[in-house]
């Protein structure tokens, strides 16, 4: 047995789930936990619902699920609020997004309809194809932090919620480096009072969230909270916060497939991704600055799990290209193709083909669920700062300053694994499996 390390609080009262952004994501997330609470259907996809976790040796055959395993918050106990531009309840925005079935959403409508978005925070330089009437004013972006803050106490005062946890579902940001304003807490409050145009809203939310002692999760490939002014307020807070961007369609399939090249030490010469996607993430996309956002976080996949320098006779000179087209009559059904030309022994060339036909926010609910519950079970724990164990759910994981991030899903998904087992006390499992033999 392993000492955890610290007592872990019990997920006792109401969780908050507070999201930036209700759009297809955010509604299909919270029509789904809401047909799911009524026995409506199965949270597929949700490693927190439905997945297992082995504990001891394999003699032992103890393998429970993972929400019978760890304390997390049961699904009667979640209650949502959320921001967006546009201010359609969440069934409206549900049938407008057009991912789950009008009959199924009438089963929930009262539930949907009772949850309408307070007006957001929103910038137009940085999602320069999205414009809402539904937004929040303010003389400084101090003042829309504090305005955010309001929403919260707000929502917590109605609801009775214990404990809150937000996950940004909101659009791609223009692509943003850090800058002076994000290299501590305080350049970065005196340039939210002062209007600093590289504080971008998703990092106005983070603010406003950390301030308050709410968990936050990046579900964009938006700087955000990477950067260390916000990671020096987490940390001071006892806060824990993850990101960045959901992996869900193509990223997820290279996460995949390019780990079991690297196994086989298999040789890759190029990697051509295109896919076409029809929903307001499409969209966003379809403006160069935002997609320039997207494309920097799928292209680091490859460079950190085929590392060119390590194993430059097999990675050293592969082409790598990534492109997204917005195509209205596909909505939110994604369809991906990747041509991934490698070579094998003495050099000879093969190829492999996919072809993903996904549902985007039908990829990506179950990771709001999951990182809601998680950073909710870390808070718990004492746990504050960034939560890399989390990395499984990201296309471009947050790590420590000066660590590269592990992109590796298996790996990802072994380090998520054992961080519950060191939770609760178990034995770390490293795979050696020599006592079985001796």
């Amino acid at each position: 047995m392993t000492d955890s390390p610290k007592n872990l609080a019990s997920p006792t009262g109401r969780l908050g789930v507070l999201l930036p952004g209700l759009g297809a994501v955010s509604s299909t997330f919270i029509a789904g936990v809401e047909l799911v609470k009524k026995g409506l259907g199965k949270p597929i996809g949700s490693l927190t619902q439905m997945g297992t976790i082995r504990l001891g040796k394999r003699t032992e055959d103890r393998t429970p699920l993972i929400k019978d395993f760890v304390p997390l918050a049961e699904l009667s106990d979640l209650v949502f609020g959320a921001w967006d531009i546009f201010p359609e309840d969440c069934f409206q925005t549900a049938v407008r997004a057009g991912v789950i079935e009008r009959p199924l959403l009438d089963l929930v409508r009262p539930d949907l309809e009772e949850i309408r978005p307070w007006p957001a925070v929103f910038e137009r330089e940085f999602v320069k194809r999205l414009d809402g009437p539904h937004v929040k004013s303010g003389a400084t972006k101090m003042d829309l932090a504090q305005q955010l803050i309001a929403d919260v106490e707000g929502f917590r005062s109605r609801t009775g919620a214990s404990r809150l946890v937000m996950v940004w579902c909101g659009s791609t940001e223009s692509f943003l480096q850090r800058q002076e304003v994000h290299a501590s807490l305080a350049s970065f409050e005196k340039g939210l009072r002062e209007n600093h145009p590289a504080i971008a809203p998703s990092m106005v939310y983070a603010y406003a969230a950390l301030t308050r002692g709410i968990p936050f999760a990046n579900g964009a490939p938006n700087l955000t909270v990477d950067v260390p002014a916000l990671v020096e307020l987490a940390e001071r807070n006892g806060v824990p916060v993850c990101g960045k961007d959901f992996k869900t369609g193509q990223t997820l399939m290279k996460t995949i497939i390019a780990p079991g090249l690297k196994a086989r030490a298999l040789g890759l010469a190029g990697w051509f991704s295109t896919n076409i996607l029809g929903n307001r993430d499409g969209e966003v996309l379809d403006e160069p600055s935002s997609f320039k956002t997207k494309e920097t976080s799928k292209l680091s996949v490859l460079d950190v799990i085929l590392p060119r320098d390590r194993h430059p006779d097999l990675y050293g000179d592969y082409v790598h290209k990534v492109n997204i087209h917005y195509y209205p009559p596909r909505g939110d059904n994604k369809e991906g193709w990747d041509n991934i030309d490698i070579f094998g022994w003495l050099g000879y060339p093969m190829q492999i083909k996919i072809n993903f036909l996904c549902r985007d926010s039908i990829l990506a609910a179950p990771l709001v669920l999951d990182l809601a519950l998680f950073l909710d079970l870390a808070h718990r724990a004492g746990l504050a700062g960034i939560q890399e164990w989390l990395s499984f759910y990201f296309k471009s994981p947050q790590a420590a300053a000066g660590l590269y991030p592990e992109h590796d899903l298996f790996i990802q998904l072994q380090k998520l694994k054992n961080t519950l087992r060191y939770l609760q006390g178990e034995e770390l499992i490293t795979h050696l499996g020599r006592e079985y033999y001796e």
